[in-house]
């Protein structure tokens, strides 16, 4: 069984409205909120082998918040997360290396969202009450986990359990 897990970037900042979307920071809530899911994911004993990031200001910068982990991930940034709709999404986990056995995706809606309900398939919706969270929203900082049976280069929509979604407003720790 392998695990995926899909972090959508903590809250950005527009303060600046001269900056590009691509070079926009955090902001303070989003600091914190990263903080109290990384909490939360050591808790669980969640430390990915293999961390894709979105080459974006804010998913590094989220990724940052929530490091380090308990192992040494491979950590690769990509421009082709940036803002990416799912099927780009579920192509790049296809090309995933087979060791990996835990793998965290940091992105963007609604490409996370989508590809997490892809995962989720339509039979998957009718019994999860996560499932319908995640119909619902994909909130900034938001984590959906799931266990993914098939090999990398075979992951296809409904090929994913969801295991659990926890959101910064599950957290006692987060300051929203």
């Amino acid at each position: 069984m392998r695990q995926l897990l899909l972090l959508r970037h903590a809250k950005s900042s527009w303060d600046d409205p001269s900056l590009a979307d691509h070079a926009r920071p955090l902001n303070a809530r989003g600091r914190r909120a990263a903080q109290a899911m990384s909490a939360a994911m050591r808790d669980l004993g969640l430390s990915p082998d293999v961390v894709l990031v979105s080459s974006a200001r804010r998913t590094l910068q989220t990724l940052e918040a929530i490091s380090p982990f308990a192992d040494s991930p491979l950590v690769e940034p990509m421009d082709d997360l940036y803002l990416a709709p799912w099927p780009r999404l579920m192509d790049t986990l296809r090309r995933v290396p087979e060791t990996a056995r835990s793998v965290m995706v940091i992105g963007h809606n609604p490409g996370l969202q989508d590809l997490a309900l892809a995962l989720i398939g339509g039979a998957g919706m009718a019994g999860s009450a996560s499932a319908r969270r995640i119909a619902e929203g994909f909130p900034t900082c938001a984590l959906a986990e799931f266990a993914v049976a098939s090999p990398w280069h075979d992951i296809a929509e409904g090929g994913g359990r969801l295991v659990r979604f926890l959101a910064p407003a599950d957290l006692p720790e987060a300051v929203t």
